[in-house]
């Protein structure tokens, strides 16, 4: 199944045109900030080590980010839900490698500080 859409020349200049400017703002303010990183779950069984939420900017929370543990080390896994025909697919997520990667290694940064002191405290209890 194909869809046609057809738009006159001044509607693709209109949408040509509202890109140009949009990219042009864009330019010019910074990138997202993460501002908090909770580590909501530190989990010793299985393949899902945490569970994070990040705040970006003091005003934007994703929350249910997985830490998962895999055959090359730790990754991160956003939130998805369920697809009816089976697997999965992301409910938010970073639109490109460079905010990925930036993502990942402060959520992993934050989950292994979150670790070392449930450890410590773990060992300060058993004490």
């Amino acid at each position: 199944m194909s869809f046609y859409v057809k738009y006159s020349l001044r509607q693709f200049l209109n949408i040509h045109i509202s890109a140009r400017h949009v990219h042009a703002f864009l330019e010019g303010v910074d990138k997202m900030q993460i501002t908090d990183i909770r580590v909501r779950k530190v989990l010793d069984d299985g393949k899902m080590k945490g569970v994070v939420s990040v705040t970006f900017d003091n005003e934007f929370v994703i929350h249910d980010i997985k830490v998962i543990e895999g055959k090359n080390g730790y990754f991160v896994a956003m939130p998805s839900k369920r697809l009816s025909e089976g697997g999965f697919k992301d409910i938010a997520h970073p639109i490109n490698m460079q905010s990925r990667e930036r993502l990942q290694d402060a959520i992993l940064r934050a989950y292994d500080e979150a670790k070392s002191l449930a450890e410590v405290s773990a060992d300060f209890e058993l004490e």
